[in-house]
């Protein structure tokens, strides 16, 4: 790798799974320290104007963004305002950004896959700030890869596959949606797309713009539910036996989560050559550095 690759949020599940995968093939990256404040616009620019790599890999608000359950409204106005610092700083430095997205832009009405020519149309304030950032991004720093994950499952106990399965030790009875749809996506699955697209963009491959990516096998949150259950039960004995079918408008997140999540991704395919990998696959290594972590 030629390119000096900067990563922000490298203490971040993602960013583990990224560092440990560049690892594997000689690639490292420079993954600074986070003030005790966490990245804002005055701390970004002197890390900038010091450091100058070529790509930096944007994954400073990685679980406040892909994992956790709610985050308040004033929290993402502070993040949405860094980053369009960070797009300035990278178009003024001639660095490449890659930053990450997600399928909540979209409003979920669309029962078939959502392609990158989809209009956006956010639900809640989680998807209308990212909605919001992509387009800053796209104003301010042509040289840009949009990555829009799909339902992306990582090993923090606080996290959307951490939550679950304390619920599933804890509680009598589970309820999730079974006409709910996405795109699992282990961050294993995830880091090695992220490496791919940075190998071809190293080429200097000028590959700017959207992508979008999500695991192999589209599936309901409850048959998801069920597939982590049984993988689970290798690890712990005193699992809730079953998982009860609700419908998406009867769960407490339908106002802000979209009901269809399935992304199209023929077009990172027909681009980077990055094929969908099979979510199932990955689920024994998640689960077996959930429960070791644990």
């Amino acid at each position: 790798m030629r390119m000096r690759l900067m990563l922000l949020g490298g203490g971040s599940a993602l960013g583990q799974a990224l560092i440990r995968l560049g690892a594997e093939e000689d690639i490292g990256f420079l993954a600074p320290r986070p003030p005790e404040t966490g990245w804002d616009a005055a701390s970004l620019t002197e890390l900038l104007d010091d450091t100058r790599p070529d790509a930096l890999i944007n994954l400073a608000y990685y679980f406040d963004w892909f994992q956790a359950e709610s985050v308040a409204e004033s929290r993402l106005q502070t993040q949405e305002r860094a980053v369009e610092r960070l797009a300035e700083l990278c178009q003024h430095h001639s660095i490449v950004l890659l930053q990450p997205s997600s399928y909540r832009v979209f409003d979920g009405s669309r029962v078939t896959a959502y392609s990158e020519k989809e209009e956006p149309v956010p639900l809640g304030l989680r998807g209308q700030a990212l909605w919001r950032l992509e387009q800053s991004v796209r104003a301010i720093c042509p040289r840009h890869v949009l990555l829009r994950f799909g339902w992306l499952l990582d090993d923090s106990r606080e996290g959307l596959l951490g939550r679950f399965l304390q619920r599933a030790e804890r509680d009598d009875a589970l309820y999730l949606a079974d006409d709910r749809r996405g795109n699992p996506t282990p961050v294993d699955d995830a880091a090695r797309v992220i490496l791919a697209v940075l190998k071809q963009l190293d080429c200097e491959s000028p590959l700017w713009g959207t992508y979008h990516y999500g695991g192999h096998e589209a599936i309901t949150s409850l048959s998801l539910g069920q597939a982590v259950l049984s993988e689970a039960r290798h690890y712990r004995s005193n699992l809730v036996e079953d998982i009860a079918p609700q419908a998406h408008a009867a769960r407490p997140d339908a106002a802000d989560e979209p009901q269809h999540a399935v992304l199209a991704c023929k077009k990172i395919l027909h681009t980077f050559g990055i094929k969908p990998r099979a979510w199932r696959s990955g689920l024994p290594s998640l689960l077996d550095r959930f429960y070791r972590h644990g």
